[in-house]
């Protein structure tokens, strides 16, 4: 007999989903025992760290991976990094353990209320009707992450996995193609606003993703700079292009400084714009045209442009490449990195310049260090599409449990997370299965002792001291080794090169991860 847990494999088998991330509770047992041998289950100790390492997985290989939740709290625990994982646009397809349906009207121990637990963040929830209704339901779910790019829910009850599928209609297509083309008659609004640009600007975004070649081309065509978004999930252009003009302010004062200099300003695949501290005004100063291209209909339609086209990011720009005469190229206005000395106390900006001076250039670059991270971008060049990845939703917990899945999905390829120390504190579970599961990632956590970007806010809010204290007492060398994970504590400027000149060269097949615990003073020039 085939069973809706059989059925539920093949559809898994047929679209690449046959790594599982998982914390396993009672309400999943029916369909983690007994696993087929072409399944892969791959343990987190916190559900956090579940749905941070798909999204790592997912982000890695383009395409859905896969998380199982317990009923409400392992869906509650993870709804943080599902709102990321939406704000990232990974696909996940995320299945969430409900209690036997054969007495859910009595609501029993561990019964979940899980429609609408995670909010607004999946891009579908769904709660088959019945258990034979489970199969399409999975295959709807990889159809909605791979078009909506977001987690997509799945309540199962633990008893339908042994109920019976045979002969029963799977209410999914088994294959679903997304045309990706553009009409050049619909871009002609953009190529007249476009080929009329004295000064024009292109703000490159995380919704680009591996489409940079076609936007490197239209900005040598336009000659123009190109900015990266404030706060985006993942870099949209190559940071060390001599056309790359460094990351947009997040406030509207400075960014309507930044976007004075232009009359048309197209941002590829990034909203228009995201901020951080409220600042009155508007976004760009009179004169400056906004258009937007983005494949996400939301980040179309809030998006306060004068033009949006919503469509594929890279075949617009390969067709506007085409349909655009050439201009000369202009200077790009990017920041200089700033310069530290190497005396006394560790900065930020000393470990990642020397982090920089030996990063391999097709390293994937995590990053969850917010104090730190206007110093990274100045001193670390993103050179291709994973160069740099971020939360994009700003909560912390991300960077470790995604390194590890990102790793995991490409094993052959250097991957580091910059981290916080507090940021660390989020996810440091993910350390066991980085060790556990021998993935080869370095973790470098920059230890202040304290939510040093918290202490800046307060500070300009002017309300008076902050209630918080530090928390230098805490070892993330020793933390990390009881969860099986090695780790070097750096402490000098002698330390931190040795340690990068050991790791690096043999960072891309590493089979073991490690942590190094380095000791930085807060920069009192840290401005958020």
């Amino acid at each position: 007999m085939t069973t809706v847990k059989d059925a539920v494999f093949d559809v898994l088998r047929r679209h690449g989903l046959t790594t599982l991330f998982c914390n396993p509770g009672s309400t999943e047992v029916a369909l983690l025992t007994g696993l087929p041998d072409d399944l892969r289950f791959v343990l987190a100790l916190h559900e956090g760290s579940v749905v941070g390492m798909a999204t790592g997985w997912a982000i890695g290989r383009d395409a859905p991976a896969l998380a199982v939740l317990h009923t409400t709290a392992g869906l509650g625990n993870a709804v943080g990094a599902i709102a990321t994982a939406r704000e990232n646009r990974a696909p996940l397809v995320v299945l969430v353990g409900q209690q036997d349906r054969r007495h859910l009207a009595l609501e029993p121990f561990l019964t979940g209320r899980l429609a609408g637990l995670a909010g607004d963040y999946p891009v579908r929830v769904d709660q088959p009707v019945r258990a034979q209704d489970v199969p399409g339901a999975v295959a709807r779910a990889v159809h909605e992450a791979r078009t909506h790019r977001g987690p997509a829910l799945v309540v199962v009850p633990l008893d339908d996995w042994d109920a019976p599928f045979e002969g029963e209609i799977m209410a999914a297509p088994a294959r679903l193609v997304r045309p990706a083309s553009v009409v050049d008659a619909e871009l002609g609004p953009l190529v007249e606003l476009l080929a009329g640009a004295e000064r024009p600007a292109i703000v490159a975004g995380a919704g680009v993703r591996d489409g940079w070649d076609a936007l490197v081309a239209l900005a040598e065509r336009l000659g123009c700079p190109v900015h990266q978004e404030s706060f985006g999930g993942r870099a949209g252009f190559p940071q060390d292009h001599p056309q790359y003009a460094g990351v947009l302010p997040a406030d509207r004062a400075r960014l309507r400084e930044r976007l004075a200099a232009y009359d048309v300003v197209l941002a590829v695949g990034a909203p228009v714009f995201r901020q951080y501290p409220y600042v009155p005004g508007p976004l760009v100063p009179p004169g400056t045209a906004v258009a937007l291209v983005t494949d996400d209909p939301a980040e179309a339609h809030r998006s306060p442009a004068d033009l949006a086209v919503l469509a594929a990011p890279q075949a617009v720009c390969a067709r506007l490449t085409a349909l655009l005469p050439q201009r000369p190229r202009a200077t790009s206005n990017r920041p200089e990195a700033q310069e530290h000395t190497t005396n006394g106390p560790l900065q930020p900006a000393d470990v990642l310049r020397e982090l920089a001076l030996r990063l391999p250039a097709d390293a994937a670059l995590i990053e969850e260090t917010p104090s730190a991270r206007p110093d990274l971008h100045r001193l670390v060049p993103a050179r291709t599409s994973l160069g740099f990845l971020s939360a994009a939703m700003g909560g912390l917990g991300f960077a470790l449990p995604a390194a590890v899945g990102l790793k995991m999905a490409l094993p052959d390829r250097p991957v580091v997370a910059v981290v916080g120390d507090g940021s660390a504190l989020y996810g440091l579970h993910a350390l066991w299965s980085a060790a556990h599961y021998r993935v080869g990632a370095l973790f470098m956590v920059l230890a202040n002792g304290r939510y040093a970007i918290m202490d800046r806010l307060a500070e300009q809010h002017g309300g008076g001291k902050a209630p918080w204290p530090a928390f230098d007492e805490i070892d993330m060398g020793a933390l990390a080794r009881s969860l099986g994970c090695p780790a070097v504590t750096i402490g000098s400027h002698a330390e931190l090169t040795a340690a990068l000149d050991d790791i690096m060269p043999v960072l891309p097949g590493r089979d073991s991860p490690l942590l190094l615990d380095v000791a930085v003073a807060v920069d009192p020039r840290f401005q958020p």
